[in-house]
């Protein structure tokens, strides 16, 4: 993230280098100028030219975040990652049924290797999109029983 001038640079350098999708942290900032930042780029880029996904690790609360999910749904995002912390999987459970933006898992399947433990934690929270990090799910291995384990419940990776 960076000024309006800065971001719209770094993302046409991205298109000329064929990339379609980008991916920008958010809950660093103040959400208000972050929120700008990303209407701006969507000022210039239509959903149909750049893929956005906003990756906020963890960053809202659990009662804020219905609201902040609520207000970057209408910038025509594809998804947001982790907006909230691991470890609240009925909080996440919450939001995943009332979201209007789809919600991805990421640092919330970290740590979790044993596949029954996978299992439940996809049947509680249930969410749109999990992402893997090989590395950090034990492998290919580790990550096909993701997969696995996400196409049984129609959760895509």
């Amino acid at each position: 993230m960076g000024n309006h001038p800065y971001m719209l640079k770094q993302i046409e350098t991205k298109l000329q280098a064929g990339f379609r999708c980008i991916k920008l942290k958010i809950g660093a900032i103040n959400f208000e100028e972050e929120k700008s930042l990303i209407r701006h780029i969507r000022q210039h880029f239509t959903a149909r030219e750049i893929e956005l996904r906003v990756d906020a690790n963890g960053a809202f609360t659990p009662e804020e975040a219905p609201e902040k999910l609520k207000r970057l749904a209408e910038l025509d995002l594809h998804s947001i990652e982790q907006p909230i912390r691991a470890g609240q999987w009925d909080e996440m459970a919450r939001l995943v049924e009332t979201t209007p933006l789809p919600i991805a898992l990421d640092e919330e399947l970290i740590g979790i290797n044993n596949p029954t433990e996978k299992q439940k934690l996809l049947d509680t929270i249930s969410p749109q999109y999990i992402i893997l990090k090989p590395s950090l799910h034990g492998g290919f291995s580790g990550g096909e029983e993701w997969i696995h384990e996400a196409e049984k419940r129609n959760i895509s990776w």
